[in-house]
């Protein structure tokens, strides 16, 4: 061994930081080896979400519940739209939480560079893990959802409503996957934008309800006019909510084709929004 050798050149690290020169080095290694803080993040937006609050995690089922019954005495006593011969709350609640998983997701990744800026600015942990950690800790708040939809079918299938399950049940995972992907990769795309431009935080927040109308969310796809559907179709979501009713109730239209495209879309918006997402992370302290 040289024993011209200094201490430094002997000593071996652990983890070594190194400025990235591709856009696409997106350190998936480095995620996987930061696995145990991931978990704490997603504890913490858990435990924060209800903490200090009289009701704590009954607030879960709160907002859909209060949703449905709006929905149901705006859109179906007074507007009087169909619902596909289901009871009417049991049509809008399986469309709302559906739709809130998505919609937490994306809302939630699109502010948070800005909303984190000061824990990016003084520690180093792969910035990934932040996007990440929402979608997870909203996946728990789908999941307390997904149990009140489940409670309020069985309530209708006693009182003898008539709806099934299908086969398309079996893609429920399938359809769980595309939402959180597409609300992170979404999501991520307009994070990296709000670094420059705060206008689209605002943006969003009545953006995401403009994009839940052009959505089978009050409305099954069977009732919109026919020079619409295209229109309707071309939202990748839609065809995910008119998957999650098929498989749960046998309502609802099923297409391969549908289902393609809304995956296609979804792995697109991922990946572009992952490698923005990655190249912005290099300097956005510099401009939040």
């Amino acid at each position: 061994m040289d024993k011209n050798l200094t201490a430094d050149q002997h000593q071996v690290w652990d983890l070594e930081i190194k400025p990235q020169n591709s856009a696409f080095d997106l350190h998936l290694k480095d995620v996987w080896k930061y696995r145990d803080l991931l978990g704490l993040l997603v504890r913490r937006d858990f435990v924060s979400f209800y903490k200090q609050t009289i009701l704590g995690p009954i607030w879960f089922f709160v907002q859909p519940l209060v949703t449905t019954i709006m929905f149901t005495f705006v859109f179906g006593t007074l507007a009087k739209i169909p619902t596909d011969g289901l009871p009417q709350p049991l049509f809008y609640m399986a469309g709302i939480t559906a739709w809130n998983y998505f919609a937490d997701c994306l809302t939630k990744t699109s502010t948070v560079f800005k909303d984190n800026a000061d824990i990016f600015g003084k520690v180093y942990f792969p910035r990934l893990i932040m996007p990440l950690s929402i979608v997870l800790s909203n996946l728990v708040r789908f999941g307390v959802q997904f149990l009140l939809f489940i409670m309020v079918m069985i309530f209708y299938a006693v009182k003898g409503a008539h709806f099934h399950l299908t086969w398309a049940i079996t893609l429920f995972p399938l359809v769980v996957v595309l939402m959180a992907s597409m609300g992170l990769g979404l999501g991520m795309i307009i994070s990296a934008m709000t670094t420059k431009y705060r206008d689209l935080a605002f943006l969003i927040t009545f953006g995401i309800q403009l994009l839940m109308y052009a959505t089978p969310i009050i409305y099954p796809l069977s009732a919109a006019p026919a020079k619409y559907i295209w229109l309707i179709s071309l939202n990748p979501m839609s065809e995910l909510i008119e998957i999650f009713r098929y498989g749960f109730l046998g309502r609802g239209s099923f297409s391969w084709g549908a289902l393609g495209y809304s995956t296609i879309m979804t792995v697109a918006f991922l990946m572009l929004g992952t490698v923005i997402f990655n190249k912005v992370e290099k300097s956005f302290v510099d401009t939040v």
